[in-house]
Order: C-alpha cells, then sequence, then structure tokens
C-alpha cells in the first residue's frame, strides 16, 4: 500500500524530549516501511524516518526559538501539501485530530484518522458529528466513551520500537515518575506513595507553562524529602535506563487517560506498573502481570511491597506481544486494507449506477 502519515508539528518525529503522538507516529511509520509498505512522512525536517520524508516545516513548533509563531498556519500549511499529493496515496493516515475534514470532505473513504487526546470537550460532538463520513481510530476503548456514536472503525492500542538491550533484569532500587508535571498526572500523589513505601522516587517530567504554578505551590514544597530526586524532563535516549532502572513506574493519574504511552515504555524495559484505575490502564496493564491496578495511595503502596511476585521477563514479553510497533502496524494495516476494500466497493457500485 502507499500510505500517507500527517503527524501533528508541535514536537520532532520522534521527539527529542516529552511527546507522545509524534513519537507513535515515528514508530508506525517506520514499522510499516518494515513490513513493506511504500509510506511517505509529512514532518519537520528534524524528522528521523526509514520512511520517505517531505519536509513541510524547518523545525517543530514547541522547541522553535522563533518568538511568534502560528501553529495553525503551520498545520493547514502541512495539509494542503498533503492534499496537493492525495492521488499518490492509497490511504492518508491523519493523527492531526479533526483539523483536515474540511479539506478532505470529498475523499474522506481514503482517509484514517486517529484521535490521540481526549474527547471529554465541550465543542467535540457537534463537530464530529458534521463529519460523519470521517473513519475515526481510537487508541483505547475507553477513550470513546464522551462520543459514543461517532464513525468509529476500530482500536488500535499503541506500540513501540524497543530493542532487546532497552530490557533491564535488575534495577537500582528506586521507583520512577516519568512524564509530565500536572494535577490530572499525579505527581504529589507519587511522592506520597513513595513515603508510605519507605522508597526513594525519581521524577522525571516536563513543566509546561500552564503548569508552573500548580509546581511551585505543589509539588516543588514536596522535593525537600531526601527519599525524592527531581531530575526535570528528559530526551528518549535517556528513558530506557530511567525506567529500566526503576523497581516500578508509578502511574498515578485522575483523569480518562486515552492511552498512557510511558507504561508500554516501562514494561519494554521489563518494569512493572502501578497505576491508579482510570480511562486506558485496565486495558493496558493486566493486574497481577505486567503491575498492579489500584484506587488509592494506600492500595499502591501494598502494591510496591508486592513487586517481587511479577516477573521483569514475563513482563518484556508481554510487551513484544501486545505492544510492539510491529504489532500496532499490522493492527492499523488490517484497518487500512478494511477502508480500502470499502472504497473500491463504492467505486464498482458508482460504476453499476
Amino acid at each position: 500500500m502507499r500510505i500517507a502519515q500527517v503527524p501533528p508539528l508541535y514536537e520532532a518525529v520522534p521527539p527529542r524530549l516529552y511527546g507522545g503522538t509524534e513519537r507513535v507516529v515515528a514508530h508506525l511509520t517506520d514499522a510499516l516501511v518494515e513490513l513493506g509498505h511504500e509510506v511517505t512522512l509529512f514532518a519537520s525536517a528534524e524528522a528521523q524516518t526509514k520512511a520517505n520524508l517531505v519536509v513541510v516545516r524547518d523545525q517543530a513548533i514547541r522547541l522553535d526559538p522563533a518568538a511568534l509563531k502560528s501553529d495553525l498556519a503551520a498545520h493547514l500549511a502541512m495539509l494542503l501539501e498533503v492534499r496537493d499529493r492525495a492521488d499518490d496515496f492509497d490511504i492518508i493516515h491523519f493523527h492531526t485530530d479533526m483539523l483536515q475534514f474540511g479539506l478532505f470532505a470529498d475523499m474522506a473513504e481514503k482517509t484514517l484518522t486517529t484521535l490521540h487526546g481526549r474527547l471529554d470537550l465541550k465543542d467535540l460532538p457537534d463537530l464530529y458529528r458534521r463529519y460523519p463520513e470521517f473513519g475515526l481510530v481510537s487508541i483505547s476503548n475507553s477513550q470513546r466513551a464522551p462520543l459514543p456514536n461517532a464513525n468509529w472503525i476500530g482500536t488500535v492500542l499503541h506500540g513501540v520500537h524497543a530493542d532487546s538491550d532497552v530490557y533491564h533484569d535488575s534495577t537500582e532500587g528506586y521507583l520512577a515518575f516519568l512524564g509530565r508535571i500536572s494535577p490530572e498526572k499525579g505527581p504529589e500523589r507519587a511522592i506520597a506513595i513513595a513515603r508510605r513505601s519507605g522508597r526513594r522516587l525519581k521524577i522525571a517530567a516536563k513543566i509546561d507553562p500552564v503548569d508552573v504554578a500548580y509546581f511551585h505551590e505543589v509539588v516543588e514544597p514536596l522535593l525537600a524529602d531526601p527519599l525524592v530526586e527531581f531530575i526535570g524532563e528528559i530526551g528518549e535516549h535517556e528513558k530506557g535506563a530511567f525506567l529500566g532502572g526503576a523497581d516500578a513506574l508509578l502511574f498515578p493519574i485522575d483523569w480518562p487517560e486515552p492511552f498512557g504511552l510511558v507504561m508500554i515504555e516501562a514494561m519494554a524495559a521489563g518494569t512493572p506498573v502501578i497505576a491508579y484505575e482510570r480511562g486506558s490502564v485496565p486495558e493496558v496493564i493486566e493486574h497481577g502481570l505486567t503491575g498492579f491496578i489500584v484506587n488509592s495511595e494506600s492500595e499502591a503502596a501494598d502494591a510496591v511491597a508486592r513487586l517481587g511476585s511479577l516477573s521483569r521477563r514475563a513482563i518484556r514479553d508481554r510487551f513484544d506481544l501486545r505492544f510492539s510497533a510491529i504489532a500496532m502496524a499490522r493492527r492499523y494495516q488490517a484497518l487500512y486494507a478494511r477502508q480500502l476494500q470499502g472504497l473500491v466497493a463504492g467505486q464498482d457500485l458508482a460504476l453499476r449506477a
């Protein structure tokens, strides 16, 4: 198949630092190439890919030092470039929410749109109701709940590429928190769990401008505890060692997490996950096998005490089976084929009319 991948432009593909959607797109694109497809990636110039690269911006938006920039203009320019080349592809796979709908309404049947974010937002139901012709893919079944009547054509759980050397059979005796400093991610809950457990906690996290006040008021005062070490935002090349050295990843979220990429990144290292039962967590974590699903700080602390019952090798094996990049690409490959079958059937019907 000739496949176009169209990610957002906020981060490089893959990201240099924090960034989930662009990381998934990078791994999916390479895996599709490995499966023998002709893939074109539309992205900023820093992209590293096995696919054909169409550069649509000189650099990703978030780390662009330009003081004045327009993310809307950048994305519209990219979509127009995709539109100009649309005849070159059998399937156009968008990861840009709903931005493309107006421009591609006349060819919606050859597109597929993966929604990567939360969907419980006020303005979304009316918008998706206006464009029922676009096939949508969820990244977990729980993500669909706010939009039950949307045109869902499948759920594809994320996958990532992970070399065998990412796996760590032994650890350095700390708990890990990796992600973003924000109330819904729960770094203060992670600290409370570590304190209850009497275990060291390392926090590697990005602080968005909107969360600076929360960090200073809620999280920063807790960092004085000698058990807690705040590392800050780390890059892709540091993540494997950080997660692999941990006894467990703490994922004490308090929001409807659509997926939670860090959970499978931990599993790739053989590291179990202790996660709150929110959003996608029950679809990702197999309780008692790849981690523990809990509902309170006390349950999480009890889970820390039971980490010795889990096999790091078994956790990595479950990652390879369920969450490798190739496993993800094969699931998308099946959806692409279904879309193409529908397109051919529609063309045949039109010819007979």
